[in-house]
């Protein structure tokens, strides 16, 4: 790539490449019939459509991995799966390379220096996570649209966006918290109510009202078999936390419970454009560290949202600056074979979880800044009430 052109439009430079390697380890995957994830997500959806529960053993034994994805995935994932196995793939990663990719670039306008920086800081784990064929990419972007949506005084969408998000994979949920900092709180929250409700009577179109509950009881079994069945990336499964793991719903309610209770001690901080970033950057990495089914790539999310955080720090500490380049070495460098020998990710993230333990220390910092900066009158306001 042209140096100099580079140096003229770093956008599409970055843009360009992401697009490139998307393409050519799609390929490498889908020629080498090594996409198991997408055969998931569209086997799956077929089985959904002809009347066969997806969220069964034989499934598991059939794929060697859970479907883990509500009954609303597989009515809007149809689209993907009835595109040739040839095809699919490449639709499926370059459209979400493409939201993604939008996602960054179109957010407010505070972050117009940082946008490439952004990206480029997130471009490795988005590329694993397209080389993975991840739905982890999707829930990234739609939390940064969802949040443009509403600092832009589009709340409506950004409700449907949070909601989609919801009802396909639960980690958008705590979205909705944010609603309180902007205005019409409570006609977003009824919205909220009825645009859930809808999305998750979608599968009736296949099972009927009364299929409804056995169907999603089935997900919510398989969902509780998942997590029994592997160690996943987050503090829970980390020694020396890993022995709080069978109370891991007691912890994540407390954990959430001290986010939610110093959002609202610190209400007249609502108006303030990098505290409300600071929340989201703290939501986003909640549900991934504090999650009990983290993966390496699912880190896309609270990367993204730390991102946020760490592009309106007026000043980064010695700390803050170690902790963004170690992350970008053990989330994004490490876990390439091509760069490191897989033996290194294993050692290092696998068993002593570096990569979970740095953003950990990342997530506290943020926790903290939420809880104890001052107002800053000179932020912009969201759009007038």
């Amino acid at each position: 790539m042209n140096c100099e052109l580079i140096k003229r439009n770093p956008r599409a430079a970055s843009v360009a490449l992401a697009v490139v390697v998307a393409i050519v380890a799609t390929a490498l995957e889908t020629f080498r019939l090594r996409y198991a994830n997408y055969l998931v997500f569209t086997d799956s959806t077929l089985d959904f459509w002809n009347g066969v529960s997806p969220y069964t053993q034989r499934f598991v034994d059939d794929h060697g991995r859970f479907f883990l994805y509500t009954p609303v995935f597989s009515v809007l994932y149809l689209p993907f799966a009835l595109l040739p196995k040839w095809l699919g793939p490449f639709v499926w990663n370059l459209t979400n390379v493409a939201l993604f990719t939008t996602a960054v670039f179109t957010l407010p306008s505070r972050y117009d220096a940082w946008k490439v920086r952004i990206y480029l800081f997130l471009l490795l784990i988005l590329e694993q996570s397209v080389f993975c064929f991840q739905f982890n990419i999707v829930v990234a972007y739609v939390f940064l649209f969802a949040y443009s949506l509403m600092e832009r005084g589009k709340s409506g969408w950004a409700v449907l966006l949070i909601m989609v998000s919801a009802t396909t994979k639960v980690y958008g949920v705590v979205q909705l918290l944010l609603l309180f900092c902007y205005p019409k709180v409570w006609r977003n929250l009824c919205l909220a109510v009825v645009a859930g409700l809808a999305l998750l009577c979608l599968p009736a179109l296949k099972v009927g009202l009364a299929g409804l509950l056995p169907c999603y009881m089935d997900w919510w079994e398989m969902l509780s078999q998942h997590q029994s069945a592997a160690t996943f990336a987050s503090l829970l499964y980390a020694w020396p936390l890993c022995y709080l793991l069978d109370h891991y719903r007691l912890v994540q309610i407390v954990t959430v419970a001290v986010v939610i209770a110093i959002f609202f001690l610190r209400h007249k901080r609502w108006n303030d454009f990098t505290w409300r970033a600071t929340v989201l950057a703290v939501l986003m990495g909640w549900i991934i560290v504090f999650g009990d089914s983290s993966e390496t790539h699912t880190y896309i999310i609270s990367l993204a949202g730390y991102m946020l955080w760490y592009s309106l720090q007026e000043r980064h500490t010695v700390l803050d600056r170690v902790l963004l380049w170690g992350m970008l070495i053990f989330f994004g460098v490490i876990p390439i074979d091509a760069l490191v020998p897989s033996k290194v990710h294993h050692l290092v993230n696998d068993a002593w979880f570096v990569n979970v333990y740095l953003y950990a220390i990342a997530w506290c910092r943020m926790l903290w800044c939420m809880a104890s900066q001052p107002l800053n009158p000179s932020t912009p306001k969201p759009f007038k009430k």
